[in-house]
């Protein structure tokens, strides 16, 4: 019974973090397949084609078969990437499709940045059927609840979960309802339901078909974030969410439109709010209003859990990462990521002015995304399932296909404003790969350094050849953080150097990120105890996981290392980037990377080091 209780919160909870984009689509993406042709035969025909763009794309793709990709818990473009190729993982193929999966993962930052601004301005825009003087409010008022959807971010996907939830319990209903009412009065609109329909209408209007695609493709923009959202409640309650809430809601309500605007064509003007007897059309432009609010909540929360997939796996430098439920670690907000989407958003409204401008620019980073997901998911299945080559082919090809056609239609919109969000999602990709790239160049660079067996050695015979030359022991523990457990900490050579130094014991600590989202407690740390007072620690954590010294102390005890957090001393090594006369990086990475190095956050804050314990200790880096 417990059990039954928590699944049904959890998919009340799913509706207002993980459904609220794909769910106000029937706001706009009907009317804008109404621009291409509304005679009663073209209608059934693009009705066809939105609900079965809804069955194949979200209900078999998404529910049916890519949330099966469960990376102990976790899903995303980067966990799936982390399942087709896993640590250690080489060869052209794996670096191909590792730069298809960051570009995929980068151009959900611009869709998270236009979901938003589409979703809000398409609900108040409804206040103009009230009376047309609302028409000039439309963006002060949209840029207002903008702000107000982003300040509550702070606190955490559960708590706004749990009253989004509710409200779009009610406005599925809504939905329903209002299609039901209709489609009652017109019921040959179900024979929509026969997928004939909709091939008859790409064949017979082929000319016009490439362009009411791009618009049809507007009803399952928000697939995408059923899977990037599966950390935040599980698979299973977004499967009872999707199957018994939403598509029934979605597809009903669109029958209804198609219905209405069949018996009534001067409904085409906006076929979603007169469905809505008019004593019940302001109730529905504020019910409206909060569930664009609440759609935007699908494509914040993924941005965090993507922000912090990046780091953790090394694609973006240190940020700020805050957890709102001590239960759920999925649950997180990012300060940093929140404000440059507020900041994008409100730009992007004041900029388009209109639902409709935003909608020509709308859709291309989804089906790109979308296709990056499938490609990723090819390797997946072979590797996880083990699927024979037919199979994975045929359905991945399936898939593709109907995507390709998408983003085919969809290009056609780069000139009225797709441009935008793909130039977003090159310049994260950017980022993404300008950070990975000079990471691995400072790495590789300590590769010549002193391993750290050898300076224990050299220390070591050094007081046996002459005690004198032996360094001085001070009572105490240090801890040196490193990033190549093999080699020595800078800290450690230049705490050596200066001072003259070396406490009775000595922990080298590297902490490294594993490609799944968890690590069991047992794995935590390798501690291997070596000569001279000297303890080599590696310390293990998921992409999901916020590493800390709490944890590996907790875990260095089990295997009978006692550390002493508040009488150890942490010596950290601080990087100063200066430009190499020649053979660095790359010129057009060298200044993006130093500034992302600048903003990087405090590595004693990220790795939460105790306070007046920890020192800092520079050396320059030629990149």
């Amino acid at each position: 019974m417990h059990g039954t209780k928590k699944t049904s919160t959890l998919t009340i909870a799913a509706l207002g973090v993980v459904f609220g984009d794909i769910g106000t689509s029937p706001l706009y993406a009907f009317k804008e397949c109404l621009r291409h042709g509304a005679l009663p035969d073209e209608i059934m025909g693009i009705l066809s084609l939105i609900l079965w763009s809804l069955i194949l794309l979200v209900s078999v793709k998404y529910i049916g078969i890519i949330l099966r990709a469960d990376n102990n818990g976790e899903g995303g473009i980067l966990a799936l990437l982390s399942l087709a190729f896993p640590k250690g993982s080489t060869g052209k193929r794996m670096a191909l499709m590792t730069a298809i999966g960051l570009f995929g993962a980068a151009l959900l930052y611009g869709d998270g940045v236009i979901t938003p601004a589409i979703s809000v301005l398409s609900a108040v825009e409804g206040l103009t059927l009230i009376s047309p003087q609302f028409e000039k409010f439309s963006v002060p008022i949209a840029v207002a609840v903008l702000i107000g959807l982003f300040t509550v971010q702070r606190f955490g996907t559960g708590a706004v979960g749990k009253i989004f939830g509710r409200i779009l319990l009610v406005w599925f209903a809504m939905l329903f309802v209002m299609g039901a009412a209709q489609v009652f009065r017109t019921p040959a609109v179900l024979f929509a339901f026969n997928p004939l329909m909709g091939f008859g209408y790409l064949i017979h209007h082929s000319g016009g078909a490439i362009l009411v695609l791009g618009s049809v493709f507007l009803a399952v923009t928000g697939g995408e974030a059923l899977y990037a959202d599966m950390g935040h409640f599980g698979s299973r309650p977004i499967r009872l969410a999707w199957s018994f809430i939403v598509f029934p809601s979605l597809a009903m309500n669109y029958l209804g439109q198609g219905a209405l605007v069949i018996a009534n064509p001067g409904a085409v003007e906006n076929p979603f709010y007169l469905l809505v007897p008019k004593w019940g059309l302001f109730p529905m432009v504020i019910l409206a209003t909060v569930a664009t609010v609440i759609a935007s909540q699908a494509l914040i929360s993924g941005a965090f859990s993507l922000t912090m997939q990046a780091v953790q796996m090394g694609y973006l430098p240190r940020t700020q990462i805050l957890h709102t439920n001590k239960d759920e670690s999925g649950q997180i907000f990012i300060p940093q990521v929140n404000t440059s989407l507020s900041i994008a958003c409100i730009l992007l409204v004041i900029s388009f002015g209109s639902s409709s401008a935003l909608a020509s620019a709308y859709g291309i980073a989804v089906t790109l995304t979308m296709l990056a997901t499938t490609a990723l998911f090819y390797f997946a299945s072979r590797r996880l399932w083990g699927w024979s080559l037919p199979v994975a082919l045929g359905t991945c090809g399936l898939f593709a296909t109907i995507e390709l056609l998408f983003f085919a239609s969809n290009m056609l919109k780069v000139l009225h404003g797709g441009w935008l969000t793909l130039a977003i999602g090159l310049f994260i990709f950017y980022m993404m790969s300008t950070w990975k790239t000079g990471r691995e160049f400072i790495r590789k660079g300590m590769v010549g350094m002193t391993t750290l067996d050898h300076f224990v050695d050299s220390i070591a015979m050094s007081g046996v050849l002459d005690p004198a030359l032996a360094p001085h022991r001070i009572k105490g523990t240090a801890v040196f953080l490193n990033s190549t457990p093999n080699a020595t900490p800078n800290a450690l050579v230049y705490n050596l150097m200066h001072n003259k130094v070396l406490h009775d014991r000595n922990i080298v600590l590297s902490i490294l990120t594993e490609r799944i989202p968890y690590v069991a407690a047992g794995d935590r740390v390798v501690v291997e105890e070596m000569p001279y007072g000297f303890f080599k620690v590696v310390a293990h954590f998921g992409f999901m996981e916020m590493p800390g010294v709490d944890p590996v102390i907790v875990a260095c005890k089990e295997k009978a290392l006692v550390i002493d957090a508040e009488r150890s001393t942490f010596f950290l090594g601080r990087e100063t980037l200066i430009r190499a006369p020649k053979g660095g990086l790359p010129l057009y990475m060298e200044g993006m990377f130093i500034a992302l190095s600048r903003n990087a956050q405090n590595a004693a804050e990220f790795f939460k080091l105790p306070t007046g314990r920890t020192i800092e200790i520079g050396r320059q880096v030629e990149i």
